[in-house]
């Protein structure tokens, strides 16, 4: 039997255009002789299509596109991921399912057991979990279909009583599909692997395993699909961020060494560069825009992210607008003019002084004998602001934010200011894989200016100010905010690792009071195990370690 793995980047809601390119790739998968051809996790709709589900037309649109797909499943099967009604009363309404389609008829539908609702997952929401199952019988195989989730209670510490496959293997299937919706972290394509290997080795069957690209919204996927024989090797890898569809006899998958090539893998700064273009290109292409704005200060965030967005979009689609203070530095003006000229990206110089002195102006009587402080910073990062969504409005461009993780994670930026735009895009980044960032975008020639790289972060928003006059050193910050954020760590855990107790409480206090800030923020492309927004949730006037 030979099996084809379609990973495709779907649009979710969009059914003419995901049933568009699935029919296609049924027909591609036919002519390059496959007997089955597998799809995604709720490939018809789109993943996460959260509470458009509680929609019973976009229920009903569902079926009609999966029907129009099985017109086209004739010598070829396929299976195919949609969400699919309830009929009993009691329980959720909807079961996270699969068709087995043959013959132009659906064959066989498959639900998910194992609903995650952790993370950026929200299933049970939405969900009933399955309790029958059945193996599906083709071409003289037998099958044991399963979807994402249900394959990954098989650490040391099981998050679910049971296991779909412990169920399936009683049938004695000759092998395992796994279909998914597995976003992107650049610690989860190892992860994943170690889980399914493990999988295969576990029940001895060769596991064949699809995933999907494409990022929605703030969720990218990276690709990756996986293939496994019986003890548990890796045998073949498609690509990553792209699309793929790529066919194997499963008998050669168990009987021939090295037939299918696999992909150079990437570290993770290019992982996170690869996932940040493709984040850019799907939020542009999904939402219908095609131009970006960026303030562009000289300082190296908004570079990487100028960068990132002209190889993503093109230089020509990228307005940099450069807005210098009365305490900016001549060569931040300099090194921003470097970074448009070397890129090609369309610019505009809009100093903000006239601005900022028309608010003293304004302010004067209510400040009068109160000296400068931070409300005079903030005013002129929301000057800024109010220029580049003013840009926004009159050119239909996108503002992308430009602000970082550690940033982020401390609040230390103005909301209406410089934290406002539609779109975060290195918001999951550290600083310090920001400079990591930079120096990749450089590595075949000087995009990023050096002097970006190497001068001292700041905000410009009084005399001679460096981020370090309020923040610790990003490498000793960073490494505590990942304790904190990613693992979870409290603050005894942390400073039992050596670090200085006034230090942990002082940055872990101001993680806690920004709460307020992230939830006025835009959606950030999430690269890390755990970003902010959907997939981290704290209450704002909780009192735990302020």
């Amino acid at each position: 039997m030979k099996i084809a793995l379609a990973q495709l980047n779907y649009h979710i809601g969009n059914f003419e255009a995901n049933t568009k390119k699935i029919i296609e790739h049924i027909a591609l998968a036919k002519t390059k002789g496959a007997d089955l051809v597998v799809f995604a996790e709720l490939a018809i709709c789109g993943y996460p299509p959260r509470d458009f589900l509680e929609f019973d037309e976009f229920i009903s649109l569902c079926n009609e596109a999966a029907q129009e797909v099985a017109k086209h499943c004739k010598d070829i099967a396929c299976i195919v991921g949609l969400p699919v009604k309830n009929d009993v009363l009691q329980g959720k309404d909807l079961f996270n399912a699969a068709y087995f389609l043959a013959d132009g008829k659906v064959k066989a539908i498959t639900k998910k057991a194992l609903l995650p609702t952790y993370d950026v997952f929200d299933e049970y929401r939405y969900f009933e979990p399955a309790t029958n199952f059945q193996c599906i019988d083709f071409k003289g195989k037998r099958i044991a279909l399963t979807i994402c989730e249900d394959l990954w209670n098989i650490n040391d510490n099981p998050l679910y009583v049971s296991s779909p496959m412990d169920e399936l293997i009683k049938e004695q299937p000759d092998l395992m599909i796994n279909i998914a919706a597995s976003p992107f972290s650049y610690t989860h394509d190892d992860e994943r692997i170690k889980v399914l290997s493990a999988n295969a080795k576990k029940y001895h069957l060769p596991l064949f395993y699809v995933n999907q690209i494409g990022a929605q919204t703030e969720i990218i996927f990276d690709g990756g699909s996986l293939v496994f024989d019986a003890e548990g090797a890796l045998k073949a890898e498609l690509k990553y961020f792209a699309e793929d569809l790529q066919v194997f006899d499963l008998d050669e998958i168990e009987n021939v060494r090295n037939k299918y090539p696999h992909p150079e893998r990437l570290t993770d700064i290019e992982q996170i560069h690869d996932a940040l273009i493709l984040g850019i290109q799907d939020y542009f292409r999904k939402s219908g825009f095609s131009k970006a704005v960026l303030g562009l200060s000289g300082g190296i965030d908004s570079a990487v992210v100028c960068a990132l967005a002209c190889k993503a979009l093109g230089a020509d689609n990228v307005m940099a607008v450069l807005m210098p203070s009365k305490f900016s530095s001549g060569h931040s003006v300099q090194d921003a003019l470097d970074l448009a000229n070397n890129i090609g990206c369309m610019h505009e110089i809009i100093p903000i002084k006239e601005g900022a002195d028309a608010f003293d102006h304004m302010l004067a009587n209510a400040f009068k004998g109160l000296p400068f402080n931070l409300a005079e910073e903030n005013i002129q990062a929301r000057i800024r602001g109010t220029i580049v969504m003013a840009m926004s409005n009159k050119f239909g461009y996108i503002l992308l934010n430009t602000s970082n993780k550690s940033e982020c994670a401390v609040g230390y930026g103005t909301l209406y200011g410089d934290m406002c735009g539609a779109i975060g895009v290195i918001g999951d980044v550290y600083k310090t894989q920001v400079f990591e960032l930079a120096k990749y975008i450089n590595k075949e020639r000087e995009i990023i200016p050096i002097n970006t790289i190497v001068k001292p972060p700041s905000a410009e928003l009084r005399p001679d100010q460096k981020d370090s006059d309020s923040l610790p050193e990003y490498d000793v910050l960073d490494k505590i905010l990942y304790q904190h954020i990613e693992l979870k760590q409290g603050t005894a855990a942390i400073i039992a690792q050596g670090y200085e107790e006034t230090l942990v409480k002082r940055i872990l206090r101001m993680v806690n009071i920004a709460e307020f800030k992230r939830y006025q923020t835009p959606p950030i492309l999430r690269v890390s195990p755990k970003a902010f927004g959907m997939g981290r949730r704290m209450p704002i006037v909780g009192k735990y370690m302020i």
